[in-house]
């Protein structure tokens, strides 16, 4: 059974897309900790990140490191936090999640934001690319 990332990459759900290659996908979470929360997803799925091949697993890293630049340049905060829980969704991603404290990591406090704010984000961390 295909995961809902899956679903994502293949177009059957809606996303907020942040970047895209041949192997990766960035997209907004829609259930943030913080204004600018992105997953990055290898578009092979494998449940756990530390099944993923060398390459696909690198490949994620390297991909991921774009991505959280960009959100960096685009969102005001210290720094990007990377985060792989992987419970919650059987498919391998990155969080990188927008922080200005350690308390931010906790997944307790999450932020609403209207489809506009989400939209408008996504380009914004686009162009930062």
């Amino acid at each position: 059974m295909s995961s809902i990332f899956s679903k994502i990459i293949k177009g059957e759900i809606p996303c907020y897309k942040v970047a895209e290659d041949d192997n990766y996908l960035a997209f907004l979470d829609v259930n943030p900790n913080a204004k600018g929360h992105t997953l990055c997803v290898p578009k092979v799925e494998v449940d756990k990140i530390f099944d993923l091949d060398e390459e696909h697993y690198i490949g994620l890293m390297r991909f991921s490191r774009k991505v959280a630049i960009a959100i960096e340049k685009t969102v005001l905060c210290n720094r990007v936090g990377l985060s792989v829980i992987g419970l919650e969704v059987p498919h391998a991603h990155v969080h990188l999640i927008p922080i200005n404290g350690m308390d931010e990591m906790r997944f307790l406090s999450k932020v609403k934001m209207t489809k506009e704010e989400f939209e408008s984000l996504a380009i914004a961390i686009q162009s930062n690319l």
